[in-house]
């Protein structure tokens, strides 16, 4: 299954792109795909997954108990690599834009991180450290697809300023390969699923910040870029 929802949204995204927009729609696609620069400023915004997942298992692991000291299984980058890549071609380089025709990119944000935390459903007891997941594989399921809506607002974020599916996809591994590199590797399916809801809510404060400052349509002041097409 995971080989699928890797190459799921890609490949939809492609097929959806050249039905709805023939030959130049797919070459605008992989203009955004190109757009490699943006302020200075947007590359520090990748560094929220992991400081916030870091941050939320420190303090738990300093005032609740041990077990959740945050892991360093630095390799686990790696795992965030191939579903930013794949995955965002058809999240933020197909879906989103579109989405964001008819609603405000908060909106159409939320709907797709639910969506996209849905999508993850065949697969969802085979992520974190607790697996299997037994009596807690539904609260787990719903602290996930929690703290990913929160996260795909955050990509929407950023992607409604820069307009570069480069960034999304970045931030995507940031925040895959973040859980996969932090994940306390000794918890429980009850510690792990408390942790994710702590996470979730740490993302969610993140999102309050950015719509207190952007507004529902999540751009920065100073900002005009047309990025639904």
């Amino acid at each position: 299954m995971f080989p699928v929802m890797l190459l799921g949204p890609s490949l939809a995204g492609i097929l959806f792109t050249w039905l709805a927009d023939g030959p130049a729609g797919v070459r605008e696609l992989l203009s955004r795909m190109r757009r490699v620069r943006f302020p200075a400023r947007w590359y520090a915004v990748l560094l929220i997954p992991p400081l916030l997942v870091w941050v939320v298992l420190l303090c738990l692991k300093t005032f609740v108990a041990p077990v959740f000291a945050p892991g360093h299984f630095l390799i686990g980058i790696l795992f965030g690599c191939p579903a930013g890549f794949f995955e965002e071609i058809g999240w933020m380089g197909y879906a989103f834009p579109r989405m964001a025709r008819t609603r405000s990119a908060l909106s159409a944000g939320i709907l797709l991180g639910l969506l996209w935390g849905l999508w993850h459903l065949p697969v969802i007891d085979y992520l974190g450290a607790a697996t299997p997941h037994r009596n807690f594989l539904l609260p787990y399921f719903a602290a996930f697809v929690v703290a990913m809506t929160a996260m795909r607002v955050l990509i929407a974020w950023g992607y409604s300023n820069t307009g570069s599916v480069v960034f999304a996809q970045l931030m995507h591994v940031s925040s895959t390969g973040a859980l996969v590199i932090f994940s306390p590797p000794g918890v429980s399916a009850a510690q792990e699923t408390s942790w994710y809801f702590v996470y979730a809510a740490a993302l969610w404060i993140a999102v309050f910040f950015v719509v207190a400052a952007c507004g529902p349509s999540l751009r920065s002041r100073g900002t005009a870029l047309e990025v639904a097409k």
